[in-house]
């Protein structure tokens, strides 16, 4: 079991050198995987995205706002985004019923079809080059490293 607690002895250079790895690391294997998804799908990863956060939400719908805020995109990005997206017949806009100033970012059928194919894509590239490499007990204590990261410096 590890402290908590960062031990002060650890040397400059390992430690930075143990980030530099997580880096490394992530770009070559999300190179991979942005590839495989342009190649097969002809999708940029911020379309990528967008399509797999609404495949997971609730009627397959998000408000832009959060949708571009989720994705780490400018409201002039994402618009962008949003606009590619809707003219390759993947999304479509949808205002609020109840709120004029929310607008909806729906998958279309075809963008249905996409994200879940594009997803099981994915999913194969990760297997193919996460789990076979670290296994799965690897694989989820990473997982569980990088929230914990995410949780201790949001």
């Amino acid at each position: 079991m590890s402290s908590t607690r960062p031990d002060p002895r650890t040397d400059d250079d390992e430690i930075i050198t143990w980030w530099g790895l997580v880096i490394e690391g992530y770009h070559v294997t999300q190179g991979k995987l942005t590839a495989a998804i342009a190649e097969e799908f002809g999708l940029a990863p911020a379309s990528f995205d967008i399509l797999l956060r609404l495949v997971r939400s609730p009627e397959h719908r998000m408000p832009m706002t959060k949708l571009a805020h989720e994705a780490a995109l400018s409201s002039g990005g994402f618009t962008k985004v949003a606009d590619r997206m809707a003219k390759a017949g993947l999304i479509r806009r949808e205002p609020c019923e109840t709120d004029r100033r929310v607008t909806y970012a729906v998958l279309t059928e075809h963008g249905l079809d996409i994200a879940r194919r594009s997803r099981k894509t994915a999913a194969e590239v990760l297997r193919k080059h996460v789990l076979a490499p670290l296994g799965e007990a690897d694989s989820a204590a990473l997982a569980e490293a990088m929230r914990t990261l995410r949780q201790a410096n949001s």
